[in-house]
């Protein structure tokens, strides 16, 4: 079976709006997202426990520092006084092992800084990982009916954007965090070993840091979500004027694109502006309130020291653990910062990742099937939305190795009836019965392995033509890639290009013709050898003469293989065994094209319209057409 076909989908599909369509969303729960984001972090809950365990050995190390080295200065300064006074002298062997044992301290501290911030790397690489995993197979449990909803650059904004955010972030900062929580506790610790009545007044600060951080936090927030979705807006939109720029350009949309991007960029560009004007009034106003503190106990120490309550090394290091303790207040005020941020995007991946999935298989499915390939619609109904039913009592028989062709007007429902056929979706009420065997006893993946398909809108990735026909079947080799090839036709083409079966498709496939790439379709589905063929308007994209020779390959490969065929142009599907005539989601009529003709009826009008065999045949328009998917 040959992949999905690549369609380029605008902001909306059946049955809904997409993102590009809405507003700006309302602000999330900043504690619900980092609560479900703490949870999906159980799983390194030892490696965090380590990461805690270094952090506080090197906070230790740095934090009991200042105090040492007070000693050096008590020292140094009373030798000084002996000195002055010639009652002794100072005592350098003394300061010099003081020095030492700070510096090892030190050097400890960054050595064990060093061990955290790696570890940390490590488990926030590995979040990223398994959250870019849990989205990729996020996607192939999804429905239809939410890409169909979502633009690609939306989708693809949460694989990059937020889970690079969600990387960066805790790998910068979560370290951090805990590096300044444990520094402003054993500061702490070490300014109450000091003084108490120094300790009580820094700590007014504290209060009125908080207040402030309320605040700020509470605007901040929801900008943070704003931009994270603005950001997937844009990547939403210009994924989809770079995929469709020739469109684009050949119906004069340049204007109306820069508009569109205009306003989305603009949206960002807001949010943006918001979050970071919020973020960068904590540094200041931090280092404000910090220098009050900082003033009042350069004040009130020195009266202490001058009354010989403290000495001039404890006040010295109590000087630098108030520097000490506001700096982790300010850390944490900007880390509370690009937390939002974090939020915002980890809360997008979640919501991603807790959407609506396919209805699951059966637990116990049906394996052999294929066999015969007899098809039964049974009283189909189904509407992408539940308000609207556009399958209306479909039912219908395909015998084994019959050619069934499907056609009516635009709208009629013929593509819609397909999909449900591979269970892209599932039917509203009634049954599609394989083999005997309704399509839901089977799994997905079964079910869609005995169906070979080809597109009006062809699907090729970026890879050599080799290996894009060998998706049909990857255990190929490549002398039947070769063979498909020719049953296709496509041979002889492909050894006329650069490097003939080896040339690279570019991401685009600009660098060969439409009509090409619907032949290297057709050898996809040809090597995949299906039960049941699935063709939409497969010859559509390429000349008369190709279309012949096409039709040929094409009649060959249907022999004894349950075909459906989905055509506009009725004469691709004379010899079909079975025509079926949809109109407004019914079968209107069926039989052979011999049978239809001589009926007069809906098919005759719809044959008539495009040959014109019959002289003063009337042709009146098809009315009430309905959006198909």
């Amino acid at each position: 079976m040959m992949g999905p076909s690549k369609q380029r989908r605008g902001p909306s599909g059946p049955g809904g709006h997409g993102p590009m369509a809405m507003g700006t969303e309302k602000a999330k729960n900043f504690s619900t997202a980092m609560k479900k984001l703490f949870q999906y972090m159980r799983k390194y809950q030892w490696s965090l426990l380590i990461v805690l365990f270094f952090a506080v050995l090197s906070t230790v190390a740095a934090i009991v520092g200042p105090k040492i080295l007070g000693r050096a200065t008590t020292t140094l300064f009373e030798g000084l006084i002996a000195q002055i006074s010639g009652t002794g002298s100072i005592d350098f062997w003394e300061i010099g092992k003081i020095l030492l044992i700070v510096l090892g301290l030190y050097l400890v501290s960054a050595l064990f800084s060093y061990v955290m911030g790696w570890i940390m790397a490590n488990v926030s690489t590995d979040i990223a990982y398994r959250m870019r995993k849990e989205l990729s197979d996020k996607v192939n449990r999804m429905p239809l009916k939410y890409f169909d909803n979502t633009t690609q650059g939306e989708v693809l904004s949460r694989f990059t954007n937020d889970v690079d955010t969600v990387n960066q972030n805790l790998s910068q900062n979560l370290t951090q965090l805990i590096t300044s929580l444990v520094t402003l506790v054993g500061v702490l610790v070490m300014m109450f070993s000091i003084s108490w009545l120094l300790t009580v007044v820094s700590l007014v600060i504290i209060p009125l840091s908080l207040l402030f951080l309320g605040v700020i936090i509470k605007r901040s927030q929801k900008y943070f979500k704003q931009q994270q979705d603005s950001l997937g807006h844009i990547n939403g939109h210009v994924e989809e004027m770079y995929g469709g720029h020739l469109v684009m350009k050949a119906f004069n949309g340049e204007e109306k694109s820069l508009k569109k991007f205009d306003k989305h960029n603009t949206e960002l560009y807001e949010s943006a502006w918001k979050s970071q004007f919020y973020a960068g009034l904590m540094m200041p106003i931090m280092t404000f309130i910090g220098n009050l503190g900082y003033v009042v106990v350069a004040v009130l120490g020195g009266i202490l020291t001058a009354n010989g309550t403290i000495t001039l090394g404890n006040i010295q290091a109590f000087i630098q653990y108030v520097r000490t303790f506001t700096r982790p207040l300010t850390q944490i005020a900007n880390i509370s910062n690009t937390f939002q941020q974090t939020a915002a995007a980890a809360e997008r991946v979640f919501e991603f990742l807790e959407e609506e999935e396919e209805i699951a298989d059966s637990k116990t499915p049906f394996v052999n099937m294929c066999i015969e390939g007899l098809v039964e619609f049974q009283n189909v109904e189904f509407g992408y939305n539940p308000n609207k039913i556009i399958i209306k009592n479909f039912s219908a028989v395909a015998h084994p190795g019959k050619k069934i062709a499907i056609v009516g007007p635009t709208g009629a429902g013929k593509t819609t009836m397909v999909k449900l056929l591979m269970r892209f979706y599932d039917v509203k009420n009634g049954a599609i019965i394989v083999d005997g065997h309704d399509i839901r006893e089977y799994s997905r993946e079964s079910l869609r392995s005995c169906f070979g398909m080809v597109l009006q809108d062809t699907w090729l990735f970026n890879g050599s033509i080799i290996e894009n026909i060998r998706y049909g079947r990857p255990d190929a080799t490549d002398e039947e890639v070769i063979e498909a090839a020719k049953t296709a036709n496509a041979d002889h083409f492909i050894r006329t290009l650069p490097d003939g079966y080896n040339m690279v498709l570019n991401e685009e496939v600009t660098n060969i013709s439409q009509g090409q790439m619907q032949l290297l379709t057709i050898a996809r589905a040809v090597l995949a050898n299906p039960s049941i063929l699935i063709l939409d308007e497969a010859t559509s994209s390429v000349d008369t003469r190709t279309e012949i020779l096409i039709q040929r390959a094409m009649d060959d490969l249907m022999k004894n293989r349950t075909s459906f065929v989905i055509a506009h142009r009725l004469s691709t599907i004379r010899d079909a065994d079975l025509i079926l005539v949809m109109n407004e989601g019914d079968i209107v009529e069926q039989g052979t094209h011999s049978e239809l003709i001589a009926k007069n009826g809906f098919y005759a009008e719809l044959h008539y319209s495009q040959f014109e065999d019959r002289v003063g045949v009337s042709t009146p328009l098809l009315e009430t057409h309905q959006t198909e998917s």
